[in-house]
């Protein structure tokens, strides 16, 4: 289309890409260029790039045909999947010729990125490092599907209202989603509840209830799109979607019950178990994605390779943490009652084909279900539990464990309300257990698998976590790798390891600033942003201090607060001192449920709105909370950020993936020697991170030898001073006495070690001012972190599991 102003020598052509989008836009939108909103043509243009997509997604699936590959199967509760549009153009090399195409009618790609919103599949690490893990398959050539479910709205969005979380739906279907297939062909029956009845020699399973369980395939495109894998989730739809008897009788709602039912089982991701109906509809919703699931994988190996045998020959099954646990007797369900396997054969099967990550060590988040329920709304599984149960506990008698070690390994815990361990379910359906970070991975074998471990001693192996550098450096900080690549040329694009060679240029003084620009740069747009989004005004040129993260005790927002508070205290009462401008930057969600976290939200926006409008700090110290945290909000935020908040308790935090995308975009870490923090320091060199605190074993030692916070407190002036303050309504006037019991726990027992490590964080945090102020040792530290963390991309962690675990490299 030509410009109608201007000289002739700036008309812009009309490409073939633009001529497709418009054809598009006539033709499957039902608009022509004039009568086009701009919603209009942002699905115009992601229907165009994707009908580019399903080429290669089709050639990929026929070249995976052809070869008769092994596929891996990664089953997630969570995928945290941002915004794709920006991905796959970039993915697909698209970018110029998008921008190119739109420009010629107006339009600016950045305008149209800003419509899409997040998909609300994931909360927090969990969902994002499978969202990685997907790319880096596709990127590295690895036939897969990822497996989960099609939640409405999700988790939920985050509002805050005087300071408090509240929780609204996250509609994020409302305008349609371009980018998904609906496969109405690949649809299974899920059942519930009923009994098992002998048939002959085996049993057959009739349950009272059915859902049906259809496939909704999103693409996935891989770096410069060599393959295209498929993201599979599932919607519900009951079997009868209106009981007209009961409608045409005036019972409308009723008539509807089965059709609530179904849906609800994909409504909200982590529904609240608080009550005996959440805990239901949480059991529910794994089953039902992971029978789909398994199903499907049973179903396509039977279609092609027609001998179930040879199942692990040709499918990776990788369960994501315990959520999809009840895959092992699903496939055991599946390989014994219908394809006739006897149960000994049945079991080396499943064990082959199945392997599982453990991605946390606290005792709430290993689930565990009560029998009855279990029972009740599973009780085909619940046989075959007991079944693999006597067979493991055959075992550990053999090997000699004695009535304690037995009680742990079972898959049933019996030492109060009988329940059901999916955790130990999961490990000993698997041949392969995964750490995702080398302390958490020996923590594991040294703590809550102990006694399994002992029993299989090389079931247990460490993949450290990895996050795809695409997205988190070439696409959300694109003036970074621009610099980058003026530098060390394009190899890094390919290879993250090759930001190795940016070590001779740590203390190029030239280099050190064009970082420096890009960094101040990418301030100044999050400062807008907050500005425009909050009305707090930030100053690009103070220290941005981040922490964003789903907010629990363990990860230690509240330690950063009370440090927060002791440096308002301190700036207040020493105005004479050169104070380094500081902002600090929260940014999470709290379980619904869960009432600390959310009073630690309530907390930092108290302290905001005290600091943030005392005029004796001068704008030395400002803090933010940024509502309803996402991927979008973190491309944002990471890239602007200067120091990077890792400080969980140690041996509490299993990972982290946020501490590797901070560092490789030029933040410093401050952090405790916890999770992957312990391998960035190994990697970028003591004298680039910061490290603070207790180590696992000193908190460990500490909880088991009658540790007495009071006293801790009482010796250290700062630290009383803060607590005080805080628990005494000086940020809360409106009700004093509402941290009164958050500041109680920290005085009584300080599970957390908030005490126990508050005069050695402040020490650091000082220890950054100072660091600070050296603008050239800083630029030096923040360049040997970018060029040193690119062992931390899910490239190198995909190619460990495809080679140790899954055999198809």
């Amino acid at each position: 289309m030509a410009s109608d102003s201007g000289p002739a020598s700036h008309i812009v052509l009309p490409s073939e890409f633009d001529r497709h989008i418009i054809r598009v836009l006539r033709h499957r939108i039902g608009k022509d260029e004039r009568a086009a909103k701009l919603h209009d043509w942002y699905n115009a243009s992601i229907f165009a790039l994707r009908d580019e997509i399903i080429d290669r997604w089709i050639a990929s699936t026929r070249r995976t045909h052809d070869e008769n590959a092994k596929r891996v199967y990664y089953l997630s509760m969570e995928f945290l999947i941002g915004r794709l549009l920006r991905d796959a153009l970039s993915n697909m090399g698209m970018t110029a010729e998008m921008e190119q195409a739109l420009a010629a009618h107006g339009l600016d790609l950045s305008a149209i990125e800003e419509l899409e919103p997040d998909a609300a599949l994931g909360n927090g690490g969990l969902g994002r490092l499978a969202a990685c893990f997907m790319e880096s398959l596709a990127t590295l050539d690895i036939p897969a599907y990822g497996y989960g479910i099609r939640y409405v709205n999700g988790m939920f969005r985050q509002r805050i209202d005087d300071g408090w979380q509240v929780e609204l739906p996250e509609t994020w279907l409302a305008h349609g989603n371009p980018w998904e297939f609906e496969r109405l062909e690949s649809s299974y029956r899920i059942g519930f509840g009923g009994e098992v009845v002998a048939d002959g020699e085996g049993v057959i399973w009739n349950p009272a209830e059915q859902v049906e369980a259809i496939a909704v395939d999103t693409p996935v495109v891989g770096w410069r799109g060599r393959r295209v894998n498929t993201l599979r989730l599932w919607s519900a739809s009951p079997l009868d979607p209106i009981q007209l008897d009961a409608f045409n009788a005036g019972d409308h709602f009723g008539a509807l019950a089965e059709q609530v039912r179904a849906e609800s089982l994909v409504r909200v991701l982590y529904p609240a178990d608080s009550s005996p109906a959440g805990q239901e509809l949480r059991l529910r919703q794994e089953y039902f994605f992971t029978a789909a699931s398994i199903q499907d994988i049973v179903r396509r190996h039977i279609q092609y390779d027609g001998d179930i045998r040879t199942l692990p020959e040709k499918a990776a099954i990788q369960l994501n943490d315990t959520h999809p646990s009840v895959a092992v007797p699903e496939l055991m369900r599946l390989l014994v009652d219908a394809q006739g396997l006897e149960f000994n054969d049945a079991w080396e099967i499943c064990k082959q084909t199945i392997s599982y990550t453990n991605h946390t060590l606290l005792p709430e988040a290993l689930e565990t279900w009560p029998l009855p329920l279990f029972e009740r709304l599973l009780p085909r599984h619940m046989q075959i539990i007991y079944a693999i149960n006597s067979r493991i506990l055959r075992e550990a008698r053999k090997a000699g464990c004695d009535a304690e070690r037995i009680a742990a390994i079972s898959l049933i815990d019996e030492s109060g309300e009988r329940r059901v361990r999916m955790a130990n379910l999961a490990f000993v359906g698997a041949h392969s257990v995964n750490g995702v970070a080398a302390l958490h991975t020996e923590l594991m074998k040294e703590t809550v698998f102990a006694d399994l471990h002992q029993l299989y001693p090389t079931r247990i192996n460490n993949k450290t976590n990895g996050v795809t550098p695409r997205r988190w450096l070439q696409q959300c900080n694109p003036g970074l790798t621009d610099v980058i690549r003026d530098a060390i040329g394009d190899a890094f694009l390919n290879d993250a390891g090759k930001l190795s060679d940016l070590n001779v240029l740590a203390d190029d003084p030239q280099f050190g600033e064009h970082i420096a620009e890009v960094k101040r740069a990418n301030k100044v747009v999050l400062a807008d942003y907050i500005r425009k989004t909050m009305g707090v005004r930030l100053d690009p040129d103070a220290l941005f201090d981040v922490q964003i993260k789903r907010i629990h005790e363990y990860k230690r927002q509240l330690l950063n607060l009370i440090e927060t508070v002791a440096l308002y205290d301190q700036i207040r009462s020493h105005p004479e001192r050169d104070w380094v401008p500081r902002v600090k930057i929260f940014g999470g969600k709290a379980a619904s449920s869960y009432h600390n976290a959310k009073l630690v939200i309530k907390l930092a926006n108290d302290i905001a709105r005290r600091v943030n409008s005392d005029p004796s700090v001068g704008g030395l110290l400002k803090v933010v909370f940024v509502p309803n945290y996402n991927v979008s909000l973190a491309e944002r935020i990471i890239p602007a950020a200067d120091l990077s908040e890792q400080i969980s308790t140690a041996g509490m935090e299993a990972s982290g993936t946020g501490n590797m995308k901070f560092a490789l975009n030029g933040a410093l870490t401050i952090g405790t020697l916890d999770g992957a923090n312990i391998e960035i320091k190994d990697r970028v060199g003591d004298e680039n991170i910061v490290i603070f605190g207790l180590t696992a074993d000193e908190v460990a030692e500490k909880r088991a030898n009658g540790y007495d916070p009071r006293a801790v407190i009482e010796s250290s002036r700062e630290l009383s001073q803060a607590l005080s303050a805080v628990a005494s309504g000086v940020f809360s006037p409106d009700d004093p006495h509402r941290y009164a019991g958050l500041i109680g726990g920290i005085y009584d027992h300080d599970w957390f070690m908030c005490a126990a490590d508050f005069d050695s964080y402040a020490a650091a945090q000082r220890a950054i001012d100072a660091r600070w102020e050296d603008k050239a040792a800083w630029r030096a530290a923040a360049i040997r972190n970018i060029a040193n963390v690119g062992w931390f991309s899910s490239d190198r962690t995909i190619a460990e599991y495809a080679r140790d675990i899954w055999k198809v490299l």
